[in-house]
């Protein structure tokens, strides 16, 4: 009978455990799963807000985080020709464009909502006539007389400069986002495609000296780390044309860094290149 007895509570505790484990099992399944967010343009990583700096203009602001210039103004609501000034606040918490929709968490479970529909509140525009607005705080855009020119499709592209290929493109959440190009101090760098310059300067880090021009409302490139900088912002240039001299500006060595920017999205300029 002792047995018997020793037995049951043997049987009694091994059931006692399956019923703790099922337990702990519904347990973990009844929690909600974690939101999955979309990390397109390295949404993770980039802030939600950015404070204008003195050179600052949409086209810098827009390729400093991988976003399309018309859609960041649009989601700041800031008109035409996108005047900004240092120390406004430019909201980036924006997902693949203003439109998108974001993820977000309430009371533990994930809500879609519209970014157009819940976007910033308006950005304050000065009105004070005694207001100094900086130049290079005014985005350049393509004027009527180069409306030829700006069509959609892809430009004619040529190499931008004569050196040799030192490090390819990795990809847009990769460390380089174009291509290096080799070469000597002062030679020339040339315009991939014919455009307008968007942006020159130097107050975007890592580029060193740079030029951005715009091709079209699709494509813009980049030109990187140059020793002088031969045009200004408002220029038009031919494709082929020389606009710097190859530097190390920004780098530890003499090379021309190129990006191509489609939709504000980096990709990679050798498919767009001709082939040497």
């Amino acid at each position: 009978m002792p047995e018997a007895t020793s037995n049951y509570q043997v049987k009694l505790s091994r059931l006692f455990k399956i019923l703790i484990a099922c337990v702990v099992l519904v347990s973990c399944a009844s929690h909600s799963p974690a939101p999955v967010y979309d990390k397109s343009r390295s949404f993770a990583n980039r802030p939600k807000t950015h404070i204008v700096a003195p050179g600052d203009t949409m086209f810098s602001i827009a390729w400093r985080y991988g976003l399309k210039y018309e859609e960041l103004a649009k989601y700041n609501k800031i008109s035409p020709p996108y005047i900004i000034r240092p120390s406004q606040v430019i909201r980036l918490d924006m997902v693949g464009g203003a439109a998108s929709p974001v993820q977000t968490q309430s009371g533990g479970k994930s809500v879609v909502t519209n970014s157009k529909l819940s976007g910033p509140a308006k950005t304050p525009t000065s009105t004070n006539k005694n207001s100094v607005i900086r130049k290079e705080n005014k985005t350049t855009t393509v004027g009527q007389s180069n409306k030829n020119s700006t069509v959609w499709g892809a430009p004619q592209w040529r190499w931008p400069a004569k050196g040799s290929l030192i490090s390819s493109f990795q990809g847009n959440n990769g460390l380089n986002k174009g291509i290096d190009l080799g070469g000597k101090l002062g030679e020339p760098v040339l315009a991939a495609a014919a455009g307008q310059v968007v942006y020159s300067g130097s107050g975007l880090r890592g580029y060193g000296k740079l030029l951005i021009v715009k091709h079209n409302e699709v494509f813009l490139s980049a030109y990187a780390h140059n020793d002088r900088l031969l045009v200004k912002e408002g220029d038009f240039v031919k494709a082929g044309q020389i606009i710097a001299d190859m530097g190390s500006s920004g780098t530890d060595r003499v090379k021309l860094h190129f990006e191509i920017r489609r939709d504000g999205t980096p990709v990679d300029p050798l498919k767009y290149l001709p082939r040497r």
